[in-house]
C-alpha cells in the first residue's frame, strides 16, 4: 500500500461535464458560486491515487485537534489559463493560502493529502504526497507553490 500523487481520473471526466466550479467568477453558471474544497490527510499506510474517486474517512488521519473530513481550503484564486497560438495551452489553479492544520497531535505517520470537492458529494480532485510526517501538539502546514503555468497545484495542458 502506498499513496501516490495524481490527479484523480474521476475528476477529469468530471471537468467535462461541468460538475467542479473553482471560480466564482464563472460566467458560463447562472449562480455563480464557487464549490467548496476540503484538503483531508492520509496516513502514510493508505493506498489513495488516481483511482480515488471521493472522500473516505477509511486511513484518514485521527489525533487530537484534527476533525475528519480536514479543512476547508480557503482563499482560492480563480482558475486562469494561456492562449498563444505558439505554445501549448494550459489551464491552472492554486489556493491562494497555504494550507493549515492547527493545535494537532497526529502520532501515526501520514504522508498524503486528498483535495475534494465537499459541494459536489465530496468528488475527488486530486492526490498530493509529501516526505512522512508526525505532529505533536502543533501546527501542520501545507505552502502552496506559485499559480503559474509550470507550479500551480494543478495544471492541465494541451500538447
Amino acid at each position: 500500500m502506498a499513496n501516490t500523487q495524481s490527479m484523480c481520473t474521476s475528476f477529469l471526466g468530471e471537468l467535462l461535464s461541468a460538475t467542479h466550479n473553482f471560480s466564482s467568477a464563472n460566467p458560463a453558471q447562472t449562480a455563480s458560486t464557487a464549490n467548496t474544497f476540503k484538503a483531508a490527510l492520509y496516513l502514510a499506510s493508505a493506498t489513495i491515487n488516481a483511482s480515488t474517486t471521493a472522500y473516505s474517512a477509511t486511513n484518514e488521519v485521527s489525533g487530537t485537534g484534527y476533525t475528519a473530513g480536514g479543512v476547508t481550503v480557503t482563499g482560492a484564486t480563480n482558475p486562469a489559463s494561456t492562449n498563444s497560438s505558439t505554445t501549448a495551452g494550459v489551464g491552472y489553479w492554486t489556493p491562494s493560502a497555504s494550507i493549515t492544520y492547527t493545535t494537532v497531535t497526529l502520532s501515526t505517520a501520514f504522508d498524503a493529502v486528498l483535495i475534494y470537492n465537499s459541494t459536489q458529494s465530496n468528488k475527488a480532485v486530486s492526490v498530493h504526497t509529501f516526505g512522512s510526517q508526525t505532529v505533536t501538539a502543533g501546527t501542520f502546514t501545507l505552502t502552496m507553490p506559485a499559480n503559474t503555468t509550470s507550479t500551480a497545484l494543478l495544471r492541465l495542458a494541451t500538447t
